[in-house]
């Protein structure tokens, strides 16, 4: 096993911040956790686990020990009646996870093309995009107790997933507490992708794409598509502008909430869910408050979607987190000034 020190993570993070880890090792396995687990060393250190880095804001060098998982692989595990179970490293790539089930042949996963990021993070968000979240698909998980060593798997209802949220993103509480922030490692998911697979639409984009090609009855490999065309049209690629994708989650008020600021504000942009509640678009929330192209130091709020804000100074005299979450309050501040809604970021500050 070996420590790496003082490690640059400029280019592990998709933000573009430049940090160091103080110390850093590279999971590929399983094996690499119990070495980890084994050494007297390090297994009193506190550790942070970390995987595509597109999902955190980093605003120092990182003092934890940093795990980098790197597990791969990719596989059809099992079949049902009703679903084909696929099989992913943790540290595979998430989009190329998409892309390969897809074309294979194995319908479900599309909506969430383009998506930045790695397997393993994917249960963490509970990542979303077009009608469809990671629970939708999700099976089951492998990971390891980062106190004991010991694996352990979970199904769906015990990841407890949310929006953009999951067990472990919460700390546990009290002896039986059940959050598994920082206290777990994710190994391999596995998804269940339907066989009686039908089309999720709804969303303007994708029915911009719809009326463009009338004669088109869309197959999941269509959608998947026309999700990257509509992704790379709005978003910005972290390889060109460091970036973490959504900032902010999209708030949901009730029904009552939302008709009081139709009154104010007839164009806002929502959404109906079928738990009666009404989820409001943030970036539309953001743009309405002037942010558009706005920046503070090297942050900006990216031009063609506000719900991103990206890094403006590049590799060369890259964006700090200090600038990026000076920038995120400044627009928390307006938005709930206006509007009376407190936006809730998506990353983890590091």
């Amino acid at each position: 096993m070996l420590v790496e020190k003082n490690v640059p993570l400029q280019f592990s993070n998709t933000f573009g911040i430049m940090a160091k880890a103080l110390a850093l090792v590279r999971i590929a396995g399983e094996e690499d956790v119990a070495a980890v687990l084994a050494d007297p060393d390090l297994q009193v250190l506190p550790k942070f686990v970390l995987g595509g880095g597109s999902n955190i804001v980093i605003t120092g060098d990182v003092k934890p020990l940093v795990l980098k998982v790197e597990i791969k692989g990719k596989k059809l595990v099992g079949e049902t009646a009703k679903a084909w179970i696929v099989e992913a490293g943790a540290g595979e790539n998430w989009h190329d996870i998409v892309s390969w089930t897809v074309h294979k042949g194995y319908p479900g996963l599309e909506n969430l093309a383009l998506i930045p990021g790695t397997v393993g993070g994917s249960p963490v968000q509970n990542i979303g995009a077009y009608g469809v979240e990671l629970q939708d698909r999700f099976e089951s998980l492998d990971a390891i107790d980062l106190t004991t060593g010991k694996s352990f798997t979970l199904n769906a209802a015990q990841c407890a997933f949310g929006y953009r949220d999951s067990v472990f993103k919460h700390s546990s509480t009290g002896p039986n507490g059940l959050g598994l922030a920082g206290k777990a490692l994710i190994t391999r998911v596995r998804f269940a992708l339907p066989k009686a697979w039908k089309a999720v639409l709804g969303y303007a984009d994708i029915e911009k794409k719809m009326a463009q090609s009338p004669s088109v009855v869309p197959d999941a490999l269509q959608i998947y598509e026309w999700i990257c065309e509509i992704r790379k049209a709005k978003l910005p690629d972290p390889k060109v502008i460091g970036n973490a994708g959504s900032f902010f989650k999209n708030p949901t008020v009730t029904p009552e909430q939302c008709a009081d600021i139709i009154q104010r504000e007839p164009k806002i942009v929502h959404y109906h869910l079928d738990d009666g509640s009404v989820k409001l678009a943030a970036g539309w929330l953001i743009d309405a408050c002037g942010w558009k192209g706005k920046t503070i130091g090297n942050a900006g709020v990216y031009e063609r979607q506000a719900l991103v804000l990206v890094n403006r100074g590049g590799t060369v005299n890259p964006v700090t987190g200090g600038e990026v979450m000076t920038l995120a309050k400044a627009i928390q501040t307006s938005v709930y000034e206006r509007f009376g809604i407190l936006l809730e970021p998506e990353p983890v500050v590091v």
